[in-house]
């Protein structure tokens, strides 16, 4: 079975040579995604490195499981993977019925919401990020418990604390009338 460091080095090895939208390299990205559900267990820390190979490199989920990665850390992969002709929306609505995706994707969101990387971005990629990300935390957040959020966003982007203390409005909905892009 594999450990840790190694899906980290698999990791390293599908996203080589790739860069986020600010240029830094990919593999900083999962890292920092891993980082923030390592209190949930090396299994959630396993599918969050691995959580973008599905889509962003030539790697299958049948080569996963041939590498060694664990089923369910592959069927969590599988979960938060964007498929094709599933709307963002309808995708962020799937993930919230599985607590273990659900963790993830919200690690994965405040990582992309944090105010250091959007400042790299111009201020219309900005915004149109910032109103895609917010209104997944609107669908996600409901989906977790306010304390398993709170430990993600103090290690992924603190600055979402304010906003997970702010008082939820009608069923849980933090902001009223956003709707998904």
């Amino acid at each position: 079975m594999l450990t840790l460091a190694d899906v980290d080095a698999l990791a390293a090895e599908a996203h080589a040579g790739q860069v986020d939208k600010i240029g830094v390299p990919y593999i900083e990205h999962v890292r920092a995604v891993a980082a923030g559900v390592a209190p949930f267990g090396a299994g959630l820390q396993m599918a969050a490195l691995l959580h973008d190979v599905l889509e962003d490199t030539e790697l299958t989920s049948d080569d996963l499981l041939r590498a060694g990665v664990p089923f369910s850390v592959v069927a969590t992969v599988r979960r938060v993977t964007k498929a094709p002709g599933v709307a963002y929306r309808a995708m962020l609505q799937q993930i919230a019925t599985d607590h273990s995706a659900t963790l993830l994707k919200i690690s994965d969101n405040a990582h992309n919401s944090h105010p250091a990387r959007a400042a790299r971005l111009s201020e219309p990629e900005r915004r149109r990020l910032a109103d895609r990300y917010r209104a997944a935390r609107e669908v996600l957040w409901p989906a977790a418990s306010a304390e398993d959020i709170r430990r993600i966003v103090e290690i992924v982007n603190p600055s979402l604390l304010a906003e997970l203390a702010a008082p939820r409005t009608d069923a849980g909905s933090l902001l009223p009338g956003l709707a998904l892009p």
